[in-house]
């Protein structure tokens, strides 16, 4: 288990590997940090170690974001283009 403390943006993160994310006993040992920070208005946010394959999920979503990005791009200059075309028509 990982803690890490973040002051400046009031934040806590807690990492959890698989074998600590199924301990119920530890997971109940946590719950008093949970309140400490939330009292002091911190915001607490346990992530839990997955089973997929990270390399391949973080690759296909920097792609699908990346295809996204372009395909707004493509879009916005559409836009702009049927603007400009129109007022272009008005003079």
């Amino acid at each position: 288990m990982e803690i890490n403390v973040r002051d400046d943006l009031k934040i806590v993160e807690v990492w959890l590997t698989q074998e600590e994310k199924r301990d119920a006993a530890l997971r109940e040992q946590l719950k008093p940090l949970y309140q400490k920070f939330k009292a002091e208005k911190y915001v607490v946010a346990v992530f839990e170690s997955g089973t997929e394959d990270l390399w391949e999920n973080t690759s296909a979503l920097l792609i699908y974001n990346r295809r996204r990005a372009a395909r707004l791009e493509v879009e916005r200059e559409k836009q702009q283009s049927m603007t400009m075309a129109m007022g272009q028509a008005q003079n």
